[in-house]
């Protein structure tokens, strides 16, 4: 049996539908039940707060996908580490064989945000004794539907970056290479970075968009200084503001411009381009964010 966490997200709905199609045994750990039934697998229904929720999803697993979990600060803390560990606890106790963990490129000790945050989880995962693969992905291509990747009121994708490109992924590839390290041998002990074909940055961004929406779509520069200052008016800590800027500034300075060959090398294609992930989610696309009605 595979648990999949995180299961009704960018990654998870594309993970639970692949495995269905591969015929392998999979359940869904949901705070949803209703978004939980619409995946057609087994769920149970739970939080990562929730110790019994945590056992009851576990019971019988022998593969674990380590997703979600509280993403922003709360008073401070990063609730993700609690509840990530939680159920990396719960999974040992449980006799969990393996663990497949979406962190983030660029995890390591001191790091921003979740930078920081995703290390301390590795670290545990690693010191657990479950086997464990990590996939780092870069930047997601599905942020520019959801929201998660910020326009203006008048519809302008903001460029915090200086103009770098960034090596955005599908979540359909993160969730093609999860697939073959939950159902496959290969990769245990072993951290991955994935990224598109290639970096992109935001004039081209809006170039793709605007193909894809029939209509212009600009981008404006902000500096991370701006950038941050915006946060602080909308009422969100002064320090997760700073540390937003900070890592606009790594971007800005190419750190997410390299591109990898992990997507291929797990999963034996080429990484979805950008304009291959519009075509797929023209429907998102044209009810998103950026749709007439709310530009």
């Amino acid at each position: 049996m595979i648990l999949v966490t995180g299961a009704t997200g960018s990654i998870g709905t594309h993970l639970v539908r692949l495995l269905l199609d591969q015929g392998a045994p999979v359940r869904a750990l949901v705070r949803d039940a209703t978004k939980g039934r619409a995946l057609g697998c087994d769920i149970v229904v739970g939080d990562f707060d929730e110790p019994a929720s945590l056992a009851a999803a576990m019971d019988g697993v022998e593969h674990l996908f380590l997703n979600a979990g509280g993403a922003q600060p709360v008073e401070g803390e990063q609730p993700m580490i609690r509840q990530q560990k939680a159920a990396i606890d719960a999974a040992r106790a449980a006799g969990v064989s393996r663990v497949v963990k979406v962190s983030v490129w660029g995890a390591r000790r001191g790091g921003r945000l979740a930078e920081g945050a995703h290390w301390e989880i590795e670290e545990h995962l690693k010191a657990s004794g479950l086997g464990w693969s990590m996939l780092r992905p870069s930047g997601f291509m599905q942020n520019f539907i959801t929201g998660a990747a910020a326009f203006t009121a008048d519809g302008r994708l903001m460029d915090a970056y200086g103009g770098a490109g960034v090596s955005y992924i599908d979540c359909h590839d993160i969730a093609a290479c999860a697939a073959a390290l939950l159902t496959g041998s290969r990769g245990l002990g072993e951290a991955y970075v994935l990224t598109g074909p290639q970096a992109l940055t935001a004039a081209e961004i809006t170039r793709e968009l605007s193909a894809a929406l029939g209509r212009a779509v600009g981008h404006v520069e902000v500096s991370p200084d701006d950038l941050a200052a915006a946060l602080r008016s909308q009422g969100l800590p002064a320090r997760f503001a700073d540390d937003v800027a900070e890592l606009s500034r790594n971007v800005a300075a190419g750190s997410l411009a390299a591109t990898t060959t992990a997507v291929r090398d797990l999963t034996g294609r080429a990484p979805r381009t950008f304009a291959q992930f519009l075509a797929a989610n023209a429907e998102a696309l044209r009810g998103g964010l950026l749709s007439p009605a709310r530009s």
